[in-house]
């Protein structure tokens, strides 16, 4: 009886010595969930107004399309918006409105016609950047571009590199749309703050 209470409380003890053990572990390897840090800290000091300036070159015919069809409903061709018809892009972004203006990025995501009724896209666009102080750097667009308006107005929700930390809006106004082929070259004015 003696020889079992002194197991029972030996085999009690390492019990607890291991699950306190356990739980220091744990501690000590996970950091807390959050916790609230300075701008500084991370290198992130005043805030800018960056205005950007150029043209989405969208090519979805030809022998080289930049954009092509993905996806789309059994109904889609039935619509007259295409509505359901899902398109990746990875457009050239241009200085000028020509097609072989300088590059200075691409417009990399999907677009896809979210509307019965009009020409509505849902666009989810990275704007990535190849030229100058912003090579490397990218804007993550995300909204509705009611192709036919004149003026679009879309939200910037982010960005990485110089626009880390990216909030504004793109103001995007066709260029040209060619009604046979359905390219188009779009002039985009971009506000985006960032540190």
């Amino acid at each position: 009886m003696a020889k079992s209470k002194i197991l029972f409380s030996l085999l009690f003890l390492l019990s607890t010595l291991f699950e306190l053990f356990s739980s220091i572990i744990v501690t000590a390897e996970h950091p807390p969930f959050h916790r609230s840090i300075s701008l500084k800290s991370l290198h992130l000091h005043r805030q800018k107004l960056s205005h950007l300036h150029f043209y989405f070159h969208d090519t979805v015919s030809g022998p080289r399309p930049t954009a092509v069809r993905v996806a789309q409903a059994h109904m889609t061709d039935k619509f007259p918006t295409l509505f359901g018809a899902v398109t990746m892009a990875d457009d050239p972004l241009t200085i000028g409105p020509e097609p072989g203006s300088k590059l200075i990025g691409k417009a990399q995501g999907i677009y896809a016609s979210a509307s019965q009724n009009d020409v509505g896209l849902m666009m989810v666009m990275n704007l990535e950047f190849s030229e100058g102080k912003y090579n490397g750097s990218t804007l993550s667009l995300l909204g509705r571009n009611a192709v036919f308006f004149a003026v679009r107005e879309m939200p910037i929700v982010g960005g990485s590199g110089v626009f880390r930390f990216g909030r504004g809006y793109a103001v995007a106004k066709t260029h040209l749309f060619n009604t046979t082929t359905l390219d188009a070259i779009v002039e985009y004015n971009v506000y985006v703050f960032h540190y």
